[in-house]
């Protein structure tokens, strides 16, 4: 049975940015990164600054290791990853701030809109 190559690290970052960015505010972060450029732009700054690993698996076994549980054991640096990921987020926002502002419109204080009812 041929072998396929499988990177075990790309699953988990991609669980683990999930679960870090919903801790984040609403405006601009979980908006700005539902955008699938800047969030193609976070996992590269991601995976280019962790070790990449990867395993040879029998086509049969590949589905088993499509969940980031059973890929865990292969990555250790999970606080590393961690880390990664918060500055990413942060360093990201910064650099794409202008694209973050095209996409993403201000939050406006409804207290100060001038109501539509009035015409």
């Amino acid at each position: 049975m041929p072998k396929n190559l499988v990177n075990v690290t790309i699953p988990i970052v991609t669980q683990e940015l999930e679960n870090i960015l919903v801790t984040y505010p609403h405006h601009p972060y979980q908006e700005a990164f539902a955008h699938p450029d800047l969030r193609q732009i976070l996992m590269a700054y991601i995976l280019n600054r962790i070790p990449n690993h990867y395993i040879t698996v029998d086509e049969a076994e590949k589905q088993v290791f499509t969940t980031s549980d059973c890929l865990r054991p292969f990555l250790e640096q999970t606080l590393h990853i961690k880390a990664v990921i918060h500055q990413g987020i942060e360093k990201v926002l910064c650099e794409q701030a202008h694209e973050v502002n095209r996409h993403i419109p201000e939050v406006v204080d409804p207290s100060r809109v001038a109501s539509h009812w009035f015409g």
